[in-house]
């Protein structure tokens, strides 16, 4: 070890047991780069680099290729890393127990079974390979939650109106003692979870999403609210309810998702009683466009969606395709913009979405970080735009 306290890559990998030609390799994909590399090419490596070493190899343990580590470690910075490191890897071994267990308990049904029939249901085995290919569905589900919570949290945190978008959204509900409430999409539950103790008594809250991951963590987020609900994994384009049972249907940042909505608020409709109303909320064109546009001066070829999801259902056209469907279509808009005057916040939110921008910055982490410090000491802070809304509907 040099009196620096860094470690050429030969003692670096000795002292973790690793070969170097691992080292190398990590080094070359970019998931491990040494933190100093000398005017001769030598590379050194820091007590930091071992941390960083620790969770690739646990993560490798666990059974998650190179491309998916490095969407799990390109975010990591100094701050706090190996804390958060390790709630990381505790949370997806957690996931993974969870996925055993229920290998484990079907696996022993079955052999029980075929050992006191002789024989064994398809659907059984059936059973048993969709849980084998539930394995991957583990880190999309890790993806899924905590990619929102950072979404959520930067609007939470640099948010300019005070009252907040779920408080918002809640205050034009208007829920009534005793109502059925249907949220088609209803992500981590944070909507229910902010606002539980403005609900009337007996309200009935049917929570559905199409991914049981997410669905999984908002039981754990609202299992203390001593809310009455139901979860529901389904597909919106056919509600499993009776005609006119539903007093309420909310869908937040959903509709754009939907391949055929005609049909899906025809059966908004028919599951809505007489007086029943849906609240649909969305984007306009102008959201977020700031965030937009320093992705695109940093690298051109940078989106961070794959398509525009405004202009499949947002403010400018959402009204005139619900207005097919619901007599009375009012539009509420949310007044806001986001002030951000910190680099890693912003970083999280640019990597927690939907587009290429992994492709293009996964190599390059440490230049975008220092282009957003450059933009955010000459301006002091960023002004982002919010444009969301939404819109009210009666039958």
């Amino acid at each position: 070890m040099r009196e620096d306290g860094l470690y050429k890559s030969g003692e670096f990998a000795k002292k973790a047991n690793v070969s170097i030609r691992t080292i190398r390799y990590y080094d070359k994909q970019g998931l491990l780069k040494p933190s100093y590399v000398n005017k001769s090419g030598y590379r050194f490596y820091s007590d930091l680099d071992f941390a960083k070493l620790q969770k690739i190899v646990s993560l490798k343990s666990l059974g998650f290729s190179l491309e998916e580590i490095m969407e799990l470690v390109v975010r990591d910075n100094e701050h706090n890393y190996l804390l958060q490191s390790f709630h990381q890897q505790l949370e997806l071994i957690r996931s993974k127990q969870e996925h055993l267990k229920l290998m484990e308990e079907s696996l022993l049904s079955a052999t029980k079974e075929l050992g006191l029939k002789e024989q064994i249901g398809w659907e059984q085995v059936l059973h048993l390979i969709h849980l084998s290919n539930m394995e991957k569905d583990i880190l999309n589900q890790y993806h899924n939650a905590s990619n929102t919570k950072i979404r959520i949290s930067l609007h939470k945190t640099y948010s300019q109106n005070s009252q907040g978008w779920f408080p918002w959204l809640y205050s034009h509900y208007n829920i009534a003692p005793g109502e059925t409430v249907l949220e088609l999409g209803c992500g981590n539950g944070e909507l229910w979870r902010m606002n539980q103790e403005k609900l009337p008594q007996n309200v009935k809250l049917l929570l559905t999403d199409l991914s049981s991951g997410m669905l999984k963590d908002t039981k754990k987020v609202l299992a203390h609210t001593g809310l009455y609900t139901q979860y529901h994994i389904l597909d919106c384009h056919k509600l499993p309810f009776k005609d006119n049972t539903i007093d309420k249907i909310i869908a937040n940042h959903v509709m754009f998702y939907i391949k055929d909505r005609n049909s899906t608020f025809l059966e908004i409709k028919r599951a809505l009683k007489t007086d029943g109303v849906f609240y649909c909320s969305t984007y306009g064109k102008e959201h977020m466009k700031e965030v937009n546009d320093l992705v695109k001066e940093f690298d051109c070829h940078i989106a961070l969606s794959e398509i525009n999801l405004y202009e499949i259902f947002g403010l400018e056209n959402g009204a005139q395709q619900l207005s097919k469907v619901f007599s009375d279509v009012t539009l509420k808009v949310y007044e806001d913009y986001l002030l951000v005057d910190e680099v890693q916040p912003l970083i999280d939110y640019i990597l927690s979405c939907h587009g290429n921008q992994l492709t293009y910055l996964k190599h390059r982490y440490v230049e975008f970080k220092d282009f957003l410090s450059t933009k955010l000491r000459k301006y002091g802070s960023i002004r982002i735009t919010k444009m969301a809304g939404m819109f009210i509907c009666r039958k």
